[in-house]
């Protein structure tokens, strides 16, 4: 349960948002520009109901009225609850997820200690009867002893699969259309025939489908071979559409990583895993007003990598930041998933430290399945290739995967891109376009000057992205980002 009068983080904020788009239209509105009216009774003498509300002005003549219950808690049972004027089907709505991101900036922009304006008394108190109503028939329960409805969760269950299969099929038949009548009706379109589509996935409860679809707007509009481009993500919301249309036909990892990618949400996390967290690189990608920090680990106990993720909105730092080339003492727990990469830190038990400590070779599960053993410089370029065939084949739609290189050297090709290649120059892995346009790659350089180093990175479908480096006769580790 949430403590009323302690204000949320950027991330516990931005962690409600239903699906990527409604997180990057939120954290425009994380800023008092738009806002008026803006309250908070949370630490009010006479409230209870630990709510926010503002007035947000939209495209009409009268604004927005967004009021937010957080009595519930950013991760309480009940949860926290929405009520907006807007439109939008989305529970919470960019509105509302913009009130929360301006009240957690401070006192400044939403004072506390505020009686909810008129306009907002009669949801709260309508709210508030039915929460009492819901503990007295819980405490009721609780006394005889009589479990939760499993049968009544089981239907549930089923009630939400069928609307995902209904508009998966749609979207297949939407996509189908598209090809049928060519790439190029998408850009005459423009972006409302996919927002169309995407608010029909909504009411399907996918809303990783809508997310996806969102992203197929924007392609037209993203420059010179926009149609391959378009054409690729078409192809990878289609096999996400036929996975979960035959998710039983699947095997059970697999089945479970198409559940996540529609939308699905996930079990609980893995039990928190104690090491010494070796920090191998850290940076921050901007969309909009929306900051995405990347924080990779490397667990020098448990030759574990994984991926630790922050975001800061309206302009403020991700609140998590950790010094690349440091170890730390922590805890962590992963995310359930193919290779399950995603992790959230847990307690710290000591200050992060300078031991010199190097990563290992062994990602996650799959690149052990791969390799066998444990390689603690790295591995050579075929290696991990592997590592991310592997990988992709467990999750076909995945973005990037950690891979450490060892013995390789940065090199121009004939025509004049970057790659990086082993010591024989049999095999060589291409970099992607902003890195070898980075001034990492210049850092690169020169730790190498011309020599093999030990490279930690990001592999995807458009190449191998360096993000830290360090010499054989060196031991600290060098940011490349």
């Amino acid at each position: 349960m949430n403590q009323l009068g302690v204000r949320w983080t950027t991330d516990q904020v931005l962690a409600l948002a239903p699906d990527a788009a409604s997180r990057k239209a939120g954290s425009k509105l994380g800023d008092p520009g738009p806002w008026s009216g803006t309250g908070s009774s949370a630490g009010a003498e006479d409230s209870d109901e630990g709510a926010v509300w503002g007035l947000c002005k939209g495209s009409g003549g009268k604004p927005y009225q967004t009021i937010v219950d957080i009595g519930g808690g950013a991760s309480g049972a009940n949860g926290p609850g929405y009520k907006c004027s807007c439109p939008s089907r989305k529970f919470p709505c960019k509105h509302a997820l913009g009130l929360l991101l301006l009240w957690a900036g401070g006192d400044a922009q939403v004072p506390a200690g505020q009686s909810p304006p008129e306009w907002a008394e009669p949801w709260l108190a309508g709210r508030q009867k039915r929460a009492e109503s819901q503990q007295t028939a819980a405490s009721a329960v609780g006394s005889s002893g009589a479990p939760a409805d499993p049968a009544a969760a089981r239907r549930r269950a089923e009630r939400r699969a069928q609307r995902i299969t209904a508009g998966a099929t749609e979207l297949e038949q939407r996509l189908a259309d598209l090809l049928r009548g060519g790439l190029a009706q998408a850009e005459r379109s423009g972006y409302g025939l996919w927002e169309e589509t995407a608010a029909r996935m909504v009411d399907a409860q996918a809303p990783g489908l809508a997310a996806r679809v969102r992203e197929l707007g924007a392609i037209p509009a993203s420059g010179p071979g926009w149609p391959v481009r378009l054409l690729e993500a078409c192809a990878l919301l289609h096999l996400l559409c036929q996975g979960w249309l035959r998710r039983d036909d699947l095997p059970g990892d697999l089945a479970a990583t198409v559940r996540s990618r529609v939308g699905l949400p996930a079990p609980d996390r893995e039990p928190p895993l104690r090491d010494r967290w070796l920090v191998l690189s850290q940076y921050d990608t901007a969309d909009g007003h929306l900051t995405t920090r990347r924080i990779w680990l490397h667990g020098t106990q448990s030759a574990r990598t994984v991926l630790l993720l922050s975001y800061g909105a309206a302009g403020r730092a991700p609140a998590l930041a950790l010094p690349t080339g440091r170890t730390l003492d922590a805890a962590v727990s992963a995310y359930p998933g193919a290779g399950a990469l995603r992790a959230e830190l847990g307690e710290q038990f000591a200050p992060t430290e300078s031991d010199g400590i190097r990563p290992g070779a062994v990602p996650g599960a799959v690149l052990g399945a791969v390799l066998g053993a444990v390689r603690p410089k790295g591995v050579d370029v075929t290696a991990g290739l592997a590592a991310y065939g592997s990988a992709l084949a467990a999750d076909p739609w995945l973005e990037s995967w950690p891979v450490t290189l060892a013995e390789v050297i940065p090199t121009r090709t004939p025509d004049g891109h970057w790659q990086l290649a082993d010591d024989e120059g049999k095999s060589a892995l291409p970099l992607t376009a902003p890195a070898a346009a980075s001034p990492g790659l210049w850092r690169l350089v020169a730790v190498s000057g011309g020599a093999p180093v030990t490279v930690f990175g990001e592999c995807g479908p458009t190449g191998f992205r360096p993000l830290a480096t360090w010499a054989e006769e060196a031991g600290e580790v060098i940011s490349l980002c």
